[in-house]
Parts: C-alpha cells; sequence; structure tokens
C-alpha cells in the first residue's frame, strides 16, 4: 500500500511538474473567488461613508438659517 502512495506522489517522475502545477491552480481559483468579495466589501463601506456624509450635510443645511442669494450678512453688535 505505501508503494503505490509513493508512486501517486511520484507521478511517474513529473512530480516536480505536476504539484506545482496543482499549487498555482489553486491559489488562482482561491483568489478568483476571494477578489470579488473583498471588493464587494469595499464598495458597500465606501457607500456607507458616503450616505452618512450625505446625511451630515442635509442635517446642517436643515439646521442652518436660509441667506437668501445676494443679501447682505447683517453686521455683528460689538459692545
Amino acid at each position: 500500500m505505501t508503494g503505490s502512495w509513493q508512486a501517486f506522489l511520484a507521478m511517474g517522475g513529473y512530480a516536480a511538474y505536476v504539484w506545482p502545477a496543482y499549487a498555482v491552480f489553486l491559489a488562482v481559483l482561491l483568489g478568483d473567488s476571494l477578489v470579488p468579495t473583498l471588493h464587494r466589501r469595499r464598495i458597500v463601506r465606501e457607500l456607507r461613508a458616503q450616505l452618512v456624509r450625505q446625511a451630515a450635510r442635509q442635517e446642517a443645511a436643515r439646521a442652518a438659517p436660509a441667506v437668501e442669494p445676494g443679501a447682505a450678512a447683517a453686521p455683528s453688535r460689538s459692545p
């Protein structure tokens, strides 16, 4: 039984070519499945940050008094 495993792992003398090819294939397969997931997470994080900034701008616009275009600002009173 041990001899058959050794023969399988030796791949008929081509193990130096076959096993690295399997390793490269698995690395590419893993990368191909991880990249879209990481990209999606980044996009979702950026969109959430954009929504927070947008909500803050809208809140600030509601809190600020409305100023007509062309109207001069009222002078400040100093004692």
